[in-house]
């Protein structure tokens, strides 16, 4: 089954073959998700980014993953 943090992953991965870099701001990451993945909420999306999936986040999910790292305010990268 294809979870949230697949299809952000996914995202991640098709903005760094378009751009051709590595970091990029929240907005850009919450809309290529929903255009691949529009079954998830933005704010389910916002969540894994900023906190479930980022290991500069403080631990307040049962389930987090050293996916991404905040590299400036709103911005992220994959690790």
């Amino acid at each position: 089954m294809r979870t949230c943090r697949d299809a952000v992953l996914d995202a991640f991965v098709r903005l760094e073959c378009r751009h051709g870099r590595g970091n990029f701001q929240l907005e850009e990451v919450v809309a290529e998700t929903l255009a691949e993945d529009p079954q998830y909420k933005e704010s389910t999306v916002r969540t894994h980014v900023t906190s479930r999936m980022c290991v500069d986040a403080p631990d307040n999910h049962a389930s987090v993953y050293p996916d991404l790292t905040r590299v400036d305010r709103g911005v992220y990268r994959r690790r």
